[in-house]
């Protein structure tokens, strides 16, 4: 009986709580996807021995018993915002991602933002529940117009700055605290940047919209409150200790607050609070995310997310690994040519370098390019190393081996529009290589002095060679004889007149030991590098 072909190995997904339906399409497609929603933490452990991605929402507590049950882990994915619940720490010394959806539920957020504002302006809950006791009580509930009064908002990140957009519309004032905003992205939005200290004194509505840090927790406390102007309304949809519950509630006795909505809090499920006995506070149950279109989005997102971490690829909604603020399309497009680009660099010089020099010029140079830098070790690293190499733990195995990284922009780029160039000494030879994006992919545009356009793939073979006639046939042949398929070939001389000239040739199939150590004796032939790019 003729044995079957064994199965390619598919990478186990675990999804620990409901995902959106397209979400599970999306990662069935590629992966063996092991759905446990609802399932025992005792099952869950059990089930993570095998697993290579691990899904979760708000319920499971990803500790670091949890991490220990899951050796193979490389990913864990988060649908929504928040990642509280994840021990970020423990992932990241094991070298795991951590993603998740932070885009998905911006509109959702935003407005319920803008719902609390107006329930709190207009007092929709208590007139409800007070015309649904069966009385009709018009003048208790007199609100105050939105028309004409200066919002507040704390944080102009993507949430934020939705929210100032449907502010403006209200025909209000829209003013922001956010150092991390420049003044004409803040034009544009018609939203004047100002201090905290003159945002908290200038606004008739503070809302919030920053993450829970060290910096933000206790943010408005009862300095910053006591700063408000007399009569504020606040309004947090952003993350519970970032006001103050405690302080705010002594702020609305007093009448400093005249006024609160809140979504989230310290501890939840909220079951007491000194909030329940005020009339004037709006509070709802964590909702901001709660929109079957945010649900959809955060399930679709984070199995993206968890799908491109599996592949090897730079995720940008990664939490653990530093992108600086925000990644620029032309770096995005260009991390491929980096994470290919350190291969071959690591591979022409047969082993990794005290230091690399890691160069952008152009356009590249015009966006923070730290992602580059990573995307170029971990393409180097991976080259050289036996273990699992990932944007998260890239930096300490860089650390380990004692190799350094610098980076430089240069904006001038005369033979190409971007171009990204590495330079480093290796046993003591100078290795530089440079490439850049081309319609057929990352290409090489010059190896070691020598100017080429060879497009970068799986079997490269560079060749230095005596710039006289028949070589290119010579070692055509060669490789002919040895079963060895050309792909595609370039020529290119030195830069330095009587230097050798190059050959760089993409092969079908990889050259054996013996067949380059044979190359190498070839007439004419000066050097011969064959580098594997994974």
């Amino acid at each position: 009986m003729q044995q079957q072909p064994l199965a390619p190995f598919r990478d186990v997904v675990v999804v620990a709580e409901s995902l959106t339906p397209a979400g599970l399409e999306a990662l069935e497609r590629d992966f063996e996807v092991v759905d446990l929603a609802d399932a025992s933490r005792e099952r869950l452990i059990d089930s993570l021995s095998g697993a290579s991605a691990l899904i979760v929402r708000s319920a499971t507590s990803v500790d670091s018993e949890l991490i220990a049950a899951a050796p193979g882990l490389r990913v864990i994915g988060r649908a929504g915002i928040g990642v509280d619940n994840i021990d970020v720490d423990a992932a990241t010394a094991r070298g795991i991602v951590v993603v998740n959806a932070p885009q998905a539920n911006a509109i959702s957020a935003a407005e319920h933002a803008l719902a609390l504002l107006l329930a709190q302006a207009r007092h929709i809950p208590q007139a409800d529940a007070r015309t649904r006791s069966g009385h009709w009580d018009r003048k208790s509930f007199q609100g105050v117009e939105l028309h004409g009064k200066t919002l507040g908002v704390v944080g102009l990140g993507r949430i934020g700055s939705l929210v100032a957009d449907r502010a403006n519309a209200f025909g209000m004032k829209v003013i922001a605290h956010d150092p991390f905003v420049g003044p004409e992205r803040a034009r544009r939005q018609a939203v004047e940047l100002v201090s905290l200290d003159e945002l908290l004194a200038r606004s008739d509505f503070i809302t919030i919209h920053l993450p829970l840090t060290a910096e933000t927790d206790g943010l408005l406390g009862k300095d910053n409150l006591a700063r408000c102007k007399p009569g504020v309304r606040i309004i947090n949809t952003s993350r519970g200790g970032i006001v103050d519950e405690e302080a705010l509630a002594d702020a609305l006795r007093s009448g400093i607050v005249a006024g609160a909505a809140l979504d989230v809090f310290v501890n939840e499920p909220l079951t007491e609070s000194p909030l329940f006995e005020l009339a004037q506070v709006v509070l709802t149950p964590h909702l901001g995310a709660s929109t079957i279109e945010a649900q959809d989005k955060a399930g679709l997102q984070v199995a993206e997310a968890v799908a491109a971490a599996l592949r090897g690829e730079l995720v940008l909604s990664a939490v653990n690994v530093d992108l600086g603020r925000e990644v620029s399309e032309e770096v995005r497009e260009f991390l491929p040519v980096a994470e290919q680009l350190g291969a071959v660099f690591i591979g022409l010089g047969g082993g990794a370098p005290d230091q690399m020099r890691v160069s952008a010029r152009g356009r590249l140079a015009m966006a923070d390019i730290r992602p580059l830098g990573l995307a170029v070790m971990k393409g180097g690293l991976a080259a050289v190393s036996t273990g699992p190499v990932s944007y998260v733990n890239v930096n300490a195995l860089a650390h380990e081996r004692g190799i350094g990284l610098v980076l430089e922009a240069d904006e001038r780029s005369p033979e190409y529009v971007s171009m990204l160039s590495i330079t480093g000494s290796v046993g003591g030879e100078e290795i530089a290589v440079s490439a850049t994006r081309s319609r057929k992919g990352p290409m090489l545009v010059e190896i070691l002095g020598h100017d080429v356009e060879l497009p970068i793939s799986r079997h490269l073979l560079i060749v230095r060679n005596a710039d006289v006639p028949g070589m290119i046939g010579r070692v055509g042949t060669f490789l002919g004889d040895a079963g060895v398929n050309i792909a595609n070939m370039v020529v290119g001389r030195s830069r330095l007149n009587g230097e050798a000239a190059m050959m760089g040739l993409n092969l079908d199939s990889p050259l054996s030991d013996d067949d380059i150590a044979r190359l190498r004796f070839m007439p004419g032939v000066e050097e011969a590098r064959y580098i594997e790019v994974r």
